[in-house]
């Protein structure tokens, strides 16, 4: 049992910036590790888990001063799902100055009418047992079983920890919108999720800094970060670029900018 929010630091690139890789509701940080190791020569990642059981945070912002106490202030946050929430806490409190959402919300109102029912994935995480084929689901391509816990809650103290959080989250106040906020954000969103849907990219676009990128990925679920690595790679790779020190950011430009395209 994890009782404290423990890290997994990828030993990236010393001079660039520290980066966050936030997981959603159910899903473990380790499922970052492909992206994380594509991002190695920019950034420095660090895979986050969150404490489990009864020393699990109730509610993003409580799990946002959480990871606060354990990482410190850093350069940037990457945030699927649920961790979009924790993010933008975090943000919003200076603890970072950029965040890029994967299939992520700030607000349950992002995902539309189907907001209202996310307390629901907590006993849906209990009673149905999520396994290989919730996991495909939310891929939306096969996954393999040795990967299947990277998605989706697999124990039983996975599963509880989901239902104590997805209970929680509205019951404290959404974190406040980032737009008038000092903060560089990026929105990566798969077209063929089933949980955020991509009618929710507009709608979390609108509460960020105006002129926030938005990338579409065709053929990505909920977890694109997971199934398409290598596309999410060259989408956050100039994001990073632009938050690292001026003369890191020259560097790599010229190293890499041939190989940095759009997956959109």
């Amino acid at each position: 049992m994890r009782r404290t929010v423990e890290l997994t630091d990828m030993a990236g690139n010393d001079e660039g910036p520290r980066v966050l890789l936030l997981p959603g509701l159910g899903a473990r940080g380790s499922g970052f590790r492909e992206l994380a190791l594509r991002l190695t020569d920019v950034a420095r990642p660090v895979m986050v888990e969150y404490p489990e059981g009864e020393h699990a945070a109730c509610g993003a912002r409580a799990l946002a001063e959480q990871v606060l106490r354990v990482t410190g202030k850093v350069d940037a946050v990457v945030a699927s799902s649920f961790g979009g929430m924790v993010a933008a806490h975090l943000a919003a409190g200076g603890a970072t100055r950029g965040v890029a959402f994967l299939g992520a919300f700030t607000r349950t109102e992002h995902v539309g009418p189907r907001g209202r029912l996310i307390a629901m994935m907590g006993p849906i995480a209990v009673l149905g047992r999520p396994g290989r084929v919730a996991a495909s689901l939310a891929a939306w391509r096969p996954v393999a079983s040795h990967q299947v816990a990277d998605v989706v809650p697999t124990t039983m103290l996975e599963r509880l920890t989901t239902l104590r959080r997805a209970f929680s989250i509205h019951a404290e106040p959404p974190p406040p919108d980032l737009r008038p906020l000092n903060v560089s954000c990026l929105c990566i969103q798969g077209d063929r999720d089933v949980l955020v849907p991509p009618s929710s990219l507009e709608r979390l676009a609108a509460s960020l800094p105006e002129g926030t990128p938005r990338h579409l990925l065709r053929g990505a679920g909920h977890v694109p970060y997971f199934s398409h690595p290598e596309e999410c790679a060259r989408l956050l790779t100039p994001w990073l670029q632009a938050l690292a020190p001026a003369g890191l950011a020259v560097l790599t430009a010229r190293g890499l900018g041939a190989d940095v395209g759009s997956a959109a």
